[in-house]
């Protein structure tokens, strides 16, 4: 299992907000890149960056920072935010990322989904961003009407090799995980599950830990992390002595 910290980008600074919404914005880092850096020197094994502005303006605002990020870390990085064209996953596949994140052309686009997996097999997830299960779209803005736990399994069959489950009522907001609900996504994915959105206190990544069983890949954080209520060399402490039981 791992821990992933997460960089999101806005106004060309690290941020965070609380339950996705833009007036409500905490700047952690003036600078992305020392973030990302700062993440890696402290044990961090992947991160997890989101371009917010290209979330919220529909297309990518943050390209260069992106770059400098990915060419100045060793650690694999998820990029998230904004990826709604070909053209776009291309640009960021060649500026490094290890992999990319889709949201919303996700459940508006379908076949452009089926095409960004065929042109880079295991290398796209989707991210599912929803408020009592319902998902949201177009930076959280926009109720799908769709359930996340129905929307899993067309999109895996239309290639989808991971997917990113954030319960946005928890995001930012440090109140704990959703253990039911991850469950239930784990439950409906056969391919791995990160769980975002609440993860507050190594409490939250020993309850989360069974679902490894299930397919859940790792756990991402933002805020916890940078007000230091989850330490992640102790997370990965943890983690890596149940793995040698």
């Amino acid at each position: 299992m791992l821990v992933l910290p997460a960089v999101d980008i806005k106004d060309g600074a690290c941020v965070r907000l609380r339950q996705g919404k833009a007036n409500e914005t905490t700047v952690f880092a003036k600078d992305p890149v020392e973030a990302a850096l700062a993440w890696e020197r402290q044990g961090a094994r992947y991160l997890h960056v989101i371009d917010l502005d290209g979330a919220f303006e529909g297309e990518p605002t943050n390209r260069a920072l992106v770059r400098d990020i990915c060419s100045k870390l060793q650690i694999p990085v998820e990029l998230g935010g904004g990826i709604r064209s070909m053209e776009t996953a291309k640009a960021y596949m060649e500026a490094g990322v290890t992999r990319l994140l889709i949201g919303t052309v996700a459940i508006d686009e379908p076949e452009l989904l089926a095409r960004m997996c065929e042109a880079y097999p295991g290398k796209i997830g989707v991210s599912l961003d929803a408020k009592k299960g319902i998902l949201k779209t177009k930076g959280w803005t926009e109720d799908s009407g769709v359930k996340a736990v129905d929307a899993v399994k067309k999109l895996v069959e239309l290639g989808t090799a991971f997917i990113v489950y954030t319960d946005i009522e928890r995001d930012g907001m440090q109140q704990g995980v959703n253990l039911e609900e991850m469950r239930a996504i784990c439950e409906a994915s056969p391919v791995p599950v990160l769980a975002a959105g609440g993860v507050t206190t190594l409490d939250d990544i020993k309850k989360l830990y069974p679902l490894t069983s299930l397919g859940l890949e790792g756990a991402i954080s933002g805020r916890a992390l940078y007000e230091k209520t989850l330490d992640l060399a102790e997370a990965n402490a943890w983690i890596d002595s149940q793995k040698a039981k």
